[in-house]
Parts: structure tokens; sequence; C-alpha cells
């Protein structure tokens, strides 16, 4: 009897400990300052003038120019004259292929390859990225364990496996595994939902609808030849206009879109007259499809590949590395006729299959200062990108407004030490330059002194 007293009292200590504890994490994160800030708020190619920042929650409740009074139980960080920005997004991204070399991607085992995207997740948070369009890749595991604050990481805008005809983008079976039955085996990408093979309209809705069954945000459909895939030459059109429409009509059925993965103006054209909304990549565009793009509105989600220390390495001499070459050839002209006739431009990474290149997100943004100024790139790496993601709808896993600093919107934010409108390349060097990163209101990074 006394031993069972004994362990309740100790069960109501621990209570009563865990209760206080959480009590006092609340208050420091519900209701936190930042003083003496100059804000680029995401919109505007200026910094404001010195101003207070208010975050009640997981929202900025206040902005002002003059000093915002607070008690002794709200926290104050000064910003001493930096910046504070939106959360950096990449738009095109893939968490657990990112760090995972091709042959583990393609093999596994698929326990290992949620540590390994666990691990990247909180590194990629640490570079600033507080939110991702995640566009292939089974991901919705590490989405939920963010989300659950199991481990830390960015939001997630998970598209669940890259749709792909037979001999597609997405199909990284071998020869030897053909041809495959109606009862025959799935290959290993698809068992753990990095790919979906479909050829035929009915196949294609029904792996559009087991996406979203699953959580998907949007759908990825490969429209086109891809670099590191070995049997579509880059050049082929993949997926019939009748294909693209039935897998708009099942995701527009719930509330979202369709993007694509396309280089050419053919593969890009039929997705258009399809219906589909984004076109993913479009190095290879000609002023025929820039200008049907910015006459159907659609989005155009570019990167920045260059034949550069950014590029995944692939061996001299070999196919995907031909390929490669000609896609990059292409990226000043895409970026040219975005600007020219308007395009609503998105930015993202699509780095794969290398840890060390996935380091230089924040490089890689840096380096749009080739076709951008400094502002106009943070614009699109912050509310630009939030649009994007905005077109998920309903289905958008989070709500609230994200990529700028404004009453009302969400607490992505960092504090960086400089002026990055004056000098982008702080964004590449996050360990130094970003002193605080904050995501729904909580602080993960705090070096302000």
């Amino acid at each position: 009897m006394i031993q069972k007293i004994f362990l309740i009292a100790c069960i109501g200590c621990l209570v009563l400990i865990a209760s206080v504890s959480s009590a006092e994490t609340s208050v420091e994160e519900r209701s936190l300052v930042f003083r003496n800030v100059k804000i680029f708020n995401g919109e505007d190619l200026s910094l404001s003038e010195l101003s207070d920042v208010l975050i009640t929650g997981n929202q900025i409740s206040r902005i002002s120019p003059s000093t915002i009074d607070v008690d002794g139980d709200i926290r104050v960080i000064d910003g001493k004259g930096n910046t504070l920005m939106p959360g950096l997004i990449d738009a095109h991204f893939h968490m657990m292929l990112a760090a995972a070399p091709l042959s583990v991607a393609l093999a596994g085992p698929e326990g290992y390859l949620n540590l390994l995207a666990a691990q990247e997740a909180e590194k990629t948070l640490m570079r600033g990225f507080t939110s991702v369009r995640d566009l292939a890749g089974p991901v919705f595991s590490i989405k939920r364990a963010i989300d659950e604050e199991l481990i830390v990481g960015p939001r997630i805008w998970p598209s669940g496996a890259m749709i792909s005809q037979t001999g597609g983008h997405g199909d990284y079976r071998h020869t030897n595994e053909l041809p495959r039955s109606s009862d025959g085996h799935l290959h290993y990408s698809e068992q753990v939902g990095g790919a979906a093979i479909a050829d035929g309209p009915d196949e294609v809705i029904r792996r559009v609808r087991e996406q979203l069954m699953l959580g998907a945000s949007q759908i990825k459909l490969a429209a086109g030849g891809g670099v590191s895939s070995n049997y579509d030459p880059i050049d082929v059109s993949q997926y019939t206009e009748e294909e693209f429409s039935a897998a708009v009509a099942a995701a527009e059925n719930w509330g979202t879109y369709v993007t694509v993965h396309a280089y050419t103006p053919r593969a890009v054209q039929t997705a258009i007259r399809a219906g589909v909304k984004v076109i993913d990549h479009g190095q290879l565009i000609d002023e025929e499809t820039a200008k049907l793009m910015a006459k159907k509105d659609i989005w155009l989600s570019l990167q920045p590949f260059l034949d550069d220390e950014d590029i995944t390495a692939f061996p001299d001499g070999s196919e995907n590395r031909e390929k490669q070459l000609l896609m990059t050839r292409g990226t000043d002209t895409a970026y040219a006729l975005a600007k020219k006739y308007k395009i609503k431009t998105a930015w993202g990474t699509d780095t794969l299959f290398d840890a060390k290149l996935n380091e230089r997100q924040g490089a890689q943004l840096a380096k749009m200062v080739r076709w951008y100024k400094p502002g106009e790139v943070l614009k699109m790496a912050t509310s630009t990108n939030a649009d994007l993601l905005a077109l998920s709808g309903k289905r958008a896993p989070y709500q609230g407004r994200l990529g700028v600093v404004k009453e009302g919107a969400l607490a992505d934010l960092i504090l960086v030490d400089g002026n990055p409108l004056e000098n982008i390349d702080l964004v590449a060097d996050p360990e130094k330059k970003f002193l605080v990163i904050m995501k729904d209101g909580k602080i993960y990074k705090n070096i302000a002194q």
C-alpha cells in the first residue's frame, strides 16, 4: 500500500514537473519580440526602417516602427539592426533522395533511407529552409514525424511517388525485369513509394488517387525524358494528352493540381493542353512555349542548373552526362524567356543522390543573381514560392500565410547577420550568418548575441 502511494506520488510529481516545464516552454514560445530589426518582408525589394516584431503563438501578431513594450515573461531578441526575413522555401526538393546515393536509393533498405532523410531534414531546416515542396519520394513518414515533433525539419508539401509511364523518367527497372505481367512483382522503387509506373488513363487515375489517399498535396507526373534515368532520351515526350487529362481530373476532384517533369517544348505543350498548371524544369523551352505558358498563366518551377560545382556528377561520355550537358546549356535561355514573358517563376534545387551537394542549398539560391537582382531572388524563394505552395488549396498540409513578414502570417523567420539585399552570399553561409531560425513560432537556432 505504501509502495502504491509512493508510486502515485512520484507519478504526480513527474506530471507536475512536466506541466511546469511545458508551461515555461509555452510562455517562451508563445510570446517573443524581435527588437531593432530591419525587415525584408518577402515582397518589397527593400528593407524597412528599424522595427520591433511581436510573435504570439505561431503567428506574427504585431510589427511596429516604435518600441513594443513587453512584460518580463516575454522573451526579447535584440536584432541590433540586422535583417529579419521570411524562412526560405525550396519549391523542388527530394527529402528522401537528396542525401542517399543512387545505388542506395534504388536498393534500400527503407529503414536506412528514412534515417538518412531524418538527418537531412534537420540540416535543411538549419540552412534556413522552413518549407519544401517534395516532388518525388516516400516522404510521408518523415513529414509526419516532423509535424509530430519527433524529429526536426521543415514543413513538407509531399507529392509522394512520381507517376511515370513504362520506360519513362520514373522507371528505374532493369531491362531484364521486363515485361511485367498484371500480377508481376513491383520494383523496389514502387514498393517503397518512390515511383509509380502507370500506362493508360485508368492506371494513371488509380496511381493519382493512391498518392492523394496517402496524403499528397499535389501530384507529379513525368512528361518527358530525364537526365538521371537510363532508358529515356531527353527529347522524348512521355504520356499522351488523354493520360495527362485523367491525372488532372483526378487531382482537381481533390482540389489540387498536377505538376510535371518536362524539359522540351513538346512535353510542356502536351501537358499544358491537358490542364497541367505547373512545369518543373523547362530548360529547353522555346519562344512559342514561353508565350503559351504566359497566356495560360502556367507556373514555371525552374532550377539554376549549370555545368558547375552544383551539378550531379555523371561519368564523362555517358549518356546521362550528354543529356545533362544538353539540359544545362538551355538554362540561360529558359530564364531569359521567363523574364521576357513575365512567366510566374519559382525556384528550387532538385538535388539528388549527393549529401555534399545538398549542403550548398543556400549557395544554389545565391547563384540566381546571374539572372536576377538579390531582392528578386529572395522574393522568389519566399513569397513567390509560397504562392506556388498555395496552389494545393485545401490539400495544403499547413494553414496560414507563409513567405512574408506581415501581421497575421505564420512565424517562419530568419534573423540574418547583415543585409542579404546587398550581399546575397549571406544565404550561402547559414551556419555563421543565420543568427536565429524560427519555424511555426518556435526557435530552432539562436546564436544572436
